[in-house]
Order: C-alpha cells, then sequence, then structure tokens
C-alpha cells in the first residue's frame, strides 16, 4: 500500500483544483460562437409574451441533449432544468427571460428580426428590443459548461422565464406564476441570481447596487366624479376636471413633502387623462392613469397610504367624489446585502476589479423581485455597448442594440457565481 503524507495529498488537491479551472475556462473560451449563434436565432425569431413556443421548444431540446431533468410548459411556455452535482449541497437557481417586445426593428442586421404579429388588435413588428435574447443564450450555454463539469456538490435550477414584459391582458404569467406552480420548490431554492444585459453600459463591464436595484411599479387609476353643468355656470355643478387637477398637484406633494428621498428616490407620474366631450359642458366625470416607481420597503408602504388617504379627500373637498385602484406589476428589485457582499468577489474575479461598478438604482421595473420576495437574490447588469461608442439606443426602441463580444463575460459570471456559492 502507498502512503502519501499531507504535503503529497494538499500538492494533488492544487493540481487537480486549477485543472478543473482550466478545464472551464477552456469550454467557456470554445462555446462563445455558439452562445452568439443562438442569441441571433432568437433574435431572428422572436416571440411576444406567453407566446414563446418556439423558444421553448429550442431551449428544451438542448438542456435534454445535455442530460438534464427538463420540464416545460411551467407557466404556460417557460422551461426549467435540474443538474445535480456529485454531491449533495445547496440549490442555486439561474433565471433567463425569454419573450420579446412589440417593436418593429430598425436595425440593419443580418439576423433582423421580421415578424409581424397582431397585438392588441393592431399590427405590429416582434423584437428582442430589451436583450432577454442574450438572457437565454448564456444561459444556455451556462447550462452546457456546468453539465460538462458537475465536480460540485449541491443543485443548480436553470429557470427560462416567459412573459417578463408581463402577460396578455386577462391571462397569467411571468414570474409570479412560475412561483404559483412552485418553481421555487422540489428542489427548495437557497438563493437565485439574474442578470441583464444593457445597452448603455460598456461591454466588459458588470454594474450592480446592494438593496433597492430596480424599482416597485404600480399602476393606478383614478375616476372623479363631479355634477355635469354648462361650461357658462361652473357654480352650478363640480367640476372634475379642476378635482383632477388638484389631485394631481397633491399627490406631487406626497413625493416633495411626505417621501423621505434622502433614503431613496420615487415618482408618482400621471400618463393619461380623460374627461368631457365638449368646449362649454363641464363634464360628470373624469379618469387619470398613472405610474408609482418606488426603491424602498416603507416608502412605498408610505406613499400607497397617503394616496389612499388623500385622493377621497381632495374630491371631497370640492364637491365631488374619486376613488383609487392601485395594481402591483413588480415589487422591488432587492438585492440580498448578504448575498451581494458574498458573491461580489466571483464577478471581479471574471470581469476584473476595476470593471465591476458600484451604481445608483434605477426606477424601472423587473418582475426578476418577485423570486426575490421567496428566496435571496442578486439581480446584476452586464455591459452590451461597444467599447469605443459613446451613444446607445435605449432598452425597449427599434434601433436597441447590443454588442455580443459582451456576452461571454455573462457565460463567466453565472458559471463562477455557481461555483463559487455552491463552494461556500
Amino acid at each position: 500500500m502507498i502512503k502519501l503524507n499531507i504535503l503529497t495529498l494538499f500538492l494533488i488537491m492544487v493540481s487537480y483544483n486549477s485543472y478543473s479551472q482550466q478545464d472551464i475556462d477552456s469550454d467557456i473560451a470554445a462555446i462563445e460562437d455558439k452562445v452568439i449563434e443562438w442569441r441571433r436565432y432568437f433574435h431572428e425569431h422572436p416571440e411576444l409574451s406567453n407566446r414563446e413556443y418556439n423558444t421553448s421548444k429550442v431551449i428544451a431540446k438542448h438542456l435534454s441533449d445535455l442530460g438534464l431533468k427538463v420540464t416545460t410548459g411551467v407557466a404556460k411556455t417557460g422551461v426549467v432544468a435540474v443538474l445535480e452535482g456529485n454531491k449533495p449541497g445547496k440549490v442555486i437557481a439561474l433565471r433567463a427571460d425569454i419573450d420579446a417586445l412589440p417593436v418593429k426593428e430598425r436595425n440593419d442586421l443580418p439576423f433582423k428580426s421580421n415578424e409581424v404579429t397582431d397585438f392588441l388588435g393592431e399590427e405590429t413588428g416582434v423584437m428582442h428590443a430589451c436583450g432577454h435574447d442574450t438572457h437565454t443564450a448564456i444561459m444556455m450555454g451556462v447550462a452546457e459548461i456546468l453539465s460538462k463539469n458537475n465536480d460540485f456538490s449541491g443543485t443548480v435550477k436553470f429557470i427560462f422565464q416567459p412573459a417578463e414584459e408581463g402577460p396578455p391582458p386577462g391571462e397569467e404569467g411571468g414570474a409570479k406564476l412560475m412561483i404559483k406552480e412552485g418553481v421555487l420548490e422540489n428542489p427548495k431554492v437557497d438563493a437565485i441570481f439574474g442578470l441583464h444585459i444593457n445597452s448603455a453600459t460598456p461591454v466588459g463591464t458588470i454594474r450592480y447596487k446592494p438593496g433597492g436595484t430596480m424599482a416597485a411599479v404600480e399602476r393606478f387609476v383614478i375616476d372623479v366624479k363631479g355634477k355635469q353643468t354648462h361650461g357658462s355656470a361652473p357654480w352650478s355643478g363640480v367640476d372634475p376636471i379642476l378635482i383632477s387637477a388638484k389631485i394631481i398637484d397633491g399627490l406631487q406633494t406626497i413625493i416633495s413633502r411626505d417621501a423621505p428621498l434622502v433614503n431613496e428616490a420615487a415618482v408618482i407620474s400621471v400618463g393619461k387623462i380623460t374627461s368631457g366631450v365638449r368646449f362649454n359642458i363641464i363634464p360628470e366625470t373624469a379618469q387619470m392613469i398613472g405610474t408609482i416607481r418606488t426603491l424602498d420597503p416603507k416608502m412605498r408602504a408610505l406613499i400607497l397610504k397617503r394616496m389612499e388617504e388623500m385622493v377621497p379627500t381632495i374630491a371631497k373637498a370640492y364637491g365631488g367624489e374619486a376613488s383609487l385602484k392601485i395594481e402591483n406589476f413588480t415589487s422591488i428589485t432587492y438585492n440580498d446585502e448578504k448575498l451581494v457582499e458574498q458573491m461580489l468577489p466571483s464577478l471581479e474575479k471574471v470581469a476584473g476589479k476595476d470593471n465591476v461598478e458600484l451604481v445608483k438604482a434605477t426606477t424601472g421595473g423587473e418582475d426578476f423581485s418577485f423570486f426575490q420576495e421567496k428566496v435571496p437574490g442578486f439581480y446584476f447588469f452586464l455591459g452590451g455597448m461597444p467599447i469605443n461608442s459613446t451613444e446607445a439606443a435605449p432598452h425597449h426602441t427599434p434601433d436597441f442594440y447590443i454588442d455580443e463580444s459582451g456576452l461571454i463575460l455573462g457565460v463567466k459570471a453565472f458559471t463562477q457565481i455557481v461555483n463559487d456559492y455552491l463552494a461556500q
């Protein structure tokens, strides 16, 4: 029998671990062209929320070919795959959204989308105008890398989520429905990670923020009731348009006088107001529709409470009535501070410390937030703007563009996060 001393065993382990990391790095470098090819396919064949039938088929076939345990039809068109390591341990989830937007593309690309569909009764183009095609391709690449290098303790759950942009009216969908159908169970997820490509962030850069990162998004509707009368005699009626103006003015005082803005930003915006039919008639009713954006749970609760108090009170003060309905679209995308601190070295390892930047929050919304309400989560931003560029078309626009050379960093980041999290 050959006896090995402690030093010899240590050297063997170091050698093995080094070789294993070299294998992973080599596999990641070799898969870049494939990731770009997947991305181009999805970009050329985009599908709207809850209609990602072909997208999910392509994803499911790839994951099945890798030997993963695959479940389809989750939240209508979602795909979930499970990869088990060689030893038991924690369960980590990665999420990628897969839906496109009703936008007609203007970019001149060989893989440009020419898809046309009916959206809410109108003919429109279909385009991956927010980068979900890149998210899908990145995570398919991560699944392939980890399936070849699964000498880790624990389990990885790959969540390909439909309808992040919101399901069609009258339908359920997105992260909420996935959670409802048990995506975070069997096996139970300990932590979840997500990324979003960003057209205004240079390639090679990763940006993050602990705590509130993206806003809770609410849609509100205010119905005002007055008393119709002739425009020449306003004293004989109750003007719902005047009341609406006072309510709008009052809502802004919630932000400027009630909300502690030194903590986080907050927004109340009225985007639509409808009332009246003729220049000389004071109408009976008015309706306002708008959005609320908050980044702090306590501020969110305060703002909603003050709106519920203020809207009917202002209307009553001017002789009318008003009702308020608030519909939640997303919660606060809240990065668990301890998880960020724990996993930040992983991002710095793959991108370089100087290329991992702490940023301020954004008032955009993300339904990844619903996962974070259930388990600790970390959501970060991946650079997609060409390095020498100074301008970038915004997301959700016909000219939205992503530099594909930034995708491989996404593969590296997710792979490193999985290995480091499960090792801890």
